[in-house]
């Protein structure tokens, strides 16, 4: 387009002048070797542009004549790497679909029309139809080859990786993921196999100097970067807590300035300000996540911020939780636990139930249960609460890649993610009752809970007592005296008293034998 313009330009231009010298007539003379050439000015002008123009063409039908076999050859070498990027193209395409007789084929080909210095991609498609005909040696070597050039390491280290992941050879998978990690911090995949491999052997400050380097190269976004940095730190805090408490809280309270619905770095916060015999701190701390995210690892520590409080004064810190975050479910049983500890039974249950009203789980049901065996003892209804925890939807739990851990990790066990554990139901099971809404369930359970039964004492009637048979007199031969014979004894008589199992009370814990009134009846007491 711009050659078009120009040419145009270029036209106007010679039009313009040519009418601006037919405007201004005038003589042209010339004498040259005593010869007087005379002519106008436009047939002058007209005659330097043709000199000019036949000049220009001769000199470019001389330039093409001389140049003509290097054209010839360019041409026929553009052909030929034209046919090799063809072969190549369709070779990448056939190995990445899987047809090895097609992709090698093909490699051939391109290996024919290319020259393989000058083309690294002749490398790849070589490599990876060898992937695909399953000749492993054969694709490590050329991924090793790639790696020890500058223009195909990264791809070289990216082969090497993946083949030692799938023999299982682990620790030359990490360093793969090292080399390249730290030769090119802006890939995705050497970072992360990097991170999670320094995060799987504790190597917290590692991992956090490699985040930062994924942050400052624009791998990860702000918000993901920072989530998973509070995620490290974390980790780091729960191994520090023991040892140093300090070094702990440092890290653990920087994590929630990165992230502060995270759980886990509030509860290590608050067991190392408790550590450091700074309540005021913990407390503040829990009540700032409570207030986020209300959660039972929160209230368990929040309870028992100080070793030698009684269950009253535990009773007010919940009640301090549930005026944070009124009518939550894990409020109303962290008050409900509380007030069970403090055998206040009325508060408990009232709390209980309200919390079954808001969200039905094992753990609500499990709870009336045991102020039911506190409180009355009646193991008809215990039973039945029990019959309801059994039906009502499981507690949440700490979830990753289909395993239930009973504390928080900062990574899966199963494939190494960071930052994998969510507090949820497990298995994908229901969050909540499927009959009715979840009140009519609470309602229908309370309206079926079988009676108090009141203790009570059990009649147990015995055998009177007979009188002992009358002697027969009896007159033995040749003997002038008479001799008594007893009479013979029933059944019941045979066992005296001094048998060790019949002639005795049942051995029982639960019985007890009462007072023998006259009339032959024996009192038993079943408690």
């Amino acid at each position: 387009m711009i050659k078009i313009l120009a040419f145009i330009l270029v036209v106007l231009a010679l039009g313009f002048g040519f009418a601006w010298l037919a405007d201004r007539p005038g003589q042209l003379s010339v004498l040259w070797e005593g010869q007087l050439i005379e002519m106008s000015l436009t047939v002058a002008a007209t005659l330097v542009v043709t000199i000019v123009a036949v000049v220009m063409i001769s000199w470019w039908l001389l330039r093409t004549l001389w140049t003509s076999p290097h054209s010839v050859r360019r041409y026929f070498r553009a052909r030929t790497r034209d046919r090799g990027y063809q072969a190549l193209s369709t070779g990448l395409i056939a190995a990445g679909a899987g047809n090895a007789v097609m992709a090698r084929k093909m490699s051939a080909r391109a290996r024919g029309l290319l020259r393989a210095d000058q083309e690294p991609l002749i490398l790849v498609l070589e490599a990876q139809a060898a992937i695909a005909e399953g000749k492993h040696e054969e694709a490590r070597r050329l991924f090793e080859q790639m790696a020890n050039d500058p223009e195909t390491r990264e791809l070289g280290l990216r082969g090497l990786y993946a083949e030692a992941t799938r023999l299982g050879a682990y620790e030359a998978a990490r360093q793969y993921a090292e080399k390249a990690a730290d030769q090119a911090p802006y890939l995705p995949w050497a970072a992360k196999a990097a991170l999670e491999y320094r995060c799987q052997s504790g190597q917290w400050d590692d991992a956090i100097r490699l985040l930062d380097q994924q942050r400052i190269a624009h791998v990860l976004d702000r918000k993901e970067a920072d989530r998973l940095k509070a995620v490290l730190l974390t980790a780091k805090a729960q191994d520090a807590l023991e040892g140093d408490p300090a070094v702990a809280r440092d890290n653990a309270v920087q994590a929630l300035k990165l992230a502060k619905d995270l759980v886990p770095a509030a509860v290590v916060a608050a067991k190392a300000y408790i550590r450091e015999d700074n309540l005021k701190k913990a407390a503040s701390v829990i009540e700032q996540s409570w207030k986020l995210a209300p959660h039972p690892e929160l209230a368990t520590v929040y309870l028992r911020l100080r070793s030698g409080d009684a269950a009253v004064d535990r009773v007010k810190r919940a009640e301090r939780l549930e005026s944070l975050k009124p009518n939550n479910p894990e409020a109303l049983l962290a008050v409900a636990e509380a007030a069970l500890s403090a055998q206040d039974f009325a508060k408990a249950r009232a709390k209980a139930e309200a919390a079954a009203r808001m969200e039905q789980s094992e753990r609500v049901y499990l709870l009336l249960a045991d102020i039911e065996e506190a409180e009355t003892g009646d193991q008809g209804r215990v039973r039945h609460w029990m019959g309801q925890a059994l039906k009502a939807p499981g507690d949440p739990a700490w979830v990753a890649d289909g395993i239930v851990s009973d504390k928080w990790l900062p990574l899966s066990p199963v494939s190494g993610r960071l930052d994998a554990f969510e507090w949820k139901m497990p298995f994908g099971q229901l969050e909540g009752a499927l009959e009715n809404g979840r009140s009519a369930n609470v309602d229908r359970a309370l309206s079926t809970l079988p009676p108090l039964q009141s203790r009570t004492e059990i009649v147990v009637e015995q055998p009177a007592k007979t009188e002992p048979a009358a002697e027969t007199i009896v007159m033995p031969e040749g003997s002038s005296a008479p001799v008594a014979k007893p009479a013979e004894a029933s059944p019941s008589q045979k066992l005296g008293p001094a048998d060790p199992f019949f002639g005795r009370p049942p051995d029982d814990p639960g019985v007890r034998a009462g007072s023998q009134p006259a009339d032959g009846q024996n009192r038993l007491k079943l408690f």
